[in-house]
């Protein structure tokens, strides 16, 4: 799957534009960023509430290269323009995350924890 894949599953607007064609296996949903940093796998999307520069931090860390914000959250303005910097593609959905997260998996993106 692709990150425009992902677009088009939760009819996200884009906030910022990263590789849009970049392919991910696995998807995690978690407000809790440590949580993501000890068991979550490479490439992912980040799926979160959590509207803060510390997600957009985490993603990079983990080699993440889409966050998406649930319940339509917008990102504050330094958040957005450290996505840029980072060319982390940041994607809002108006979906709650439990309802996203679904979309995903029925569409073939596994859970993306350590086992």
């Amino acid at each position: 799957m692709t990150v425009n894949d992902v677009v088009s599953i939760l009819d996200a607007e884009i906030i910022t534009e990263g590789d849009l064609n970049a392919e991910v296996k696995t998807a995690c949903g978690s407000d809790m960023m440590s949580d993501v940093l000890a068991f979550v796998k490479d490439q992912s999307v980040l799926l979160t509430g959590l509207n803060n520069p510390q997600a957009v931090r985490t993603a990079e860390m983990m080699d993440m290269r889409c966050v998406i914000f649930v319940r339509g959250k917008q990102p504050a303005p330094d958040v957005v323009e450290l996505a840029r910097q980072k060319d982390i593609t940041l994607l809002k959905t108006h979906h709650r995350m439990f309802t996203a997260c679904g979309l995903l998996y029925t569409n073939g993106l596994s859970g993306g924890c350590k086992s």
